[in-house]
């Protein structure tokens, strides 16, 4: 394929990024790139507060609003009702709240692969379970269904995948999964909420976790949790945004919804810059991203590089470095050209979005030369 021609005003939604006026940003699998609206509603809130005060109720009430709005505008990207939605601060956070609600421990099972990230495994390791491992590393992305499948026992709870594997941007075939074996999905969607359509198939999967500093664009601890059926899962993780009431010996009934699932109010600057960063995507992000991904893979073949992601998967494409990861992004870097080495695997990676420019790619391939 050739450089694909921009969508309809893609030259004056770039300009509103201003890291890309320098750097080559190719790493929103790390941290996406803050859009200006994004900075100035955050700055415009701390302001506030500075001036005014955090406490009052006109702070407070507009705190909820803004919490209410965030929803919203997270229900319609997802395709999924707002009251099914628990703000958080972390992908790794949603994976707590799930696991401790559903009480796991010794005698259940989970499945992961093989490639699953710590955010993950780390909370899941603590609750005691035995976690039975799918090895689809090296193996073709077809073969990942099966190889999951052979993993499941009577025992097993809990499927705990990613809808995009963190390290090659292999999509898993979540949907399929759940309706072949009837089994509880928990998904890490870090690398896909914001970077792939997810619409279609998140209110089909019984939990899904964001971190919302990645592919949204949002700042730094900002996240949310989908849960198909909040009243199904215990409140494992109480706080005082749990309950609707409570009594002296710390017995509470929950709130409605998946609100009962959060854990703080704020901070309102947080949510004001997720607020604004959820404004800034255009409606042809995704077929964009994936058409840069696509272009991102041609380029680095052409130049010679070994890639490990396979053709049409989603938005991170990740190649075998050529000497040591780290020192090859290090380089990189030095030439305005942001990616990041994967550690203990001698893997670079490339994150493109819809922001991503023909400029920027050639960039990589000149930098890796």
């Amino acid at each position: 394929m050739t450089a694909q021609p921009t969508p309809p005003g893609y030259d004056e939604l770039r300009s509103r990024i201003p890291v890309l006026a320098k750097i080559a940003y190719l790493n929103a699998g790390t941290f996406g790139p803050l859009h200006e609206a994004t900075v100035a509603a955050q700055q415009a809130a701390i302001a506030r507060e500075s001036a005014e005060g955090r406490s009052g109720k006109e702070i407070f009430e507009g705190l909820l609003t803004l919490r209410t709005g965030v929803k919203r505008k997270l229900a319609a990207a997802f395709g999924v009702p707002a009251t099914n939605l628990a703000l958080t601060t972390s992908t790794g956070q949603g994976c707590n709240i799930v696991f401790t609600g559903l009480g796991l421990g010794p005698g259940d099972e989970v499945v992961v692969t093989d490639a699953e990230h710590f955010g993950m495994l780390g909370p899941l390791g603590a609750t005691g379970a035995t976690v039975r491992i799918a090895r689809v590393s090296g193996r073709p992305a077809a073969d990942a269904a099966e190889l999951i499948r052979a993993e499941i026992t009577s025992r097993t709870r809990l499927l705990a995948l990613s809808h995009v594997i963190w390290s090659t941007g292999q999509v898993l075939p979540l949907a399929e999964l759940r309706a072949a074996t009837g089994i509880p999905i928990l998904v890490d969607g870090a690398q896909s909420a914001g970077a792939i359509d997810i619409s279609q198939s998140a209110a089909g999967l019984d939990y899904y976790t964001v971190s919302a500093q990645k592919w949204l664009c949002g700042p730094d601890q900002t996240g949310v949790l989908y849960v198909k059926e909040p009243g199904a899962l215990k409140v494992g993780l109480p706080s005082y945004m749990s309950a609707q009431r409570y009594e002296q010996d710390g017995t509470f009934v929950p709130h409605i919804g998946a609100g009962r699932f959060e854990q703080a109010f704020g901070p309102f600057s947080g949510l004001a810059g997720l607020d604004a960063a959820l404004d800034t995507h255009p409606t042809w992000r995704y077929s964009r991203s994936l058409e840069l991904a696509a272009r991102c893979r041609e380029l680095l073949v052409e130049a010679g590089q070994e890639l490990v992601t396979e053709p049409g998967q989603a938005t991170l494409v990740t190649w075998v470095a050529k000497g040591d990861s780290a020192a090859v992004v290090a380089k990189a870097a030095t030439q305005g050209v942001v990616i990041r080495d994967l550690p203990g695997t001698g893997w670079a990676r490339a994150s493109c979005g819809w922001w991503t420019s023909e400029d920027d790619l050639q960039r990589l391939v000149a930098a890796l030369a």
